[in-house]
């Protein structure tokens, strides 16, 4: 089921294997209308690379995800050039918010993509990468790196690693 009423609308079904959440639309997906669209971003190959999807998509391609089990969000809907332009309101307004999405649809997975973001977000100062203590909306949560070409401390291979992690129960 495709949700229509964000900017950038939701990519979600219920009882999904794993809810990708990114921080923001950037811009240009909001203009486009598809999540994850910048050529810089990794998104699309680590989700292929990591084995979640049999080959690899087009940003066009988003509102297929539930075909495998997989669907994408965001915790702030406005789009930014930068997630820097967020403010702390705005992420812990859309933690909220997810809380409730996920809550409604029950992935088995909450994968956020951005540290920084969920640390803000969900008052986490020193949450880590990888699985969290915390169930958000019910749901296993765990933070990995965002897919942005700008996040340069991990590279594409470290990506699918991670992602592909979150297919295994």
């Amino acid at each position: 089921m495709v949700e229509p009423a964000k900017p950038l609308r939701d990519v979600v079904a219920p009882d999904l294997d794993v809810l990708f959440c990114g921080i923001n639309p950037s811009l240009m997906s909001a203009e486009r209308g598809h999540h994850f669209a910048r050529p810089g971003n990794r998104f699309w190959p680590a989700l292929h690379l990591g084995g979640l999807t049999p080959r690899l998509l087009r940003p066009d391609e988003d509102a297929s995800l539930p075909e495998f089990g997989l669907g994408v969000t965001n915790v702030v809907s406005r789009p930014t050039r930068t997630a820097a332009e967020l403010t702390a309101d705005e992420l812990r307004a859309g933690a909220t918010a997810l809380a409730e999405l996920v809550a409604r649809y029950r992935p088995r997975v909450l994968a956020v993509l951005g540290v920084t973001a969920w640390r803000v977000a969900f008052e986490r100062p020193r949450a880590p990468l990888g699985r969290q203590p915390e169930r958000i909306g019910g749901a296993e949560t765990w933070v990995a790196p965002n897919p942005s070409g700008l996040n340069a401390h991990h590279q594409l291979p470290d990506l699918a690693r991670l992602y592909g992690q979150l297919r295994t129960p």
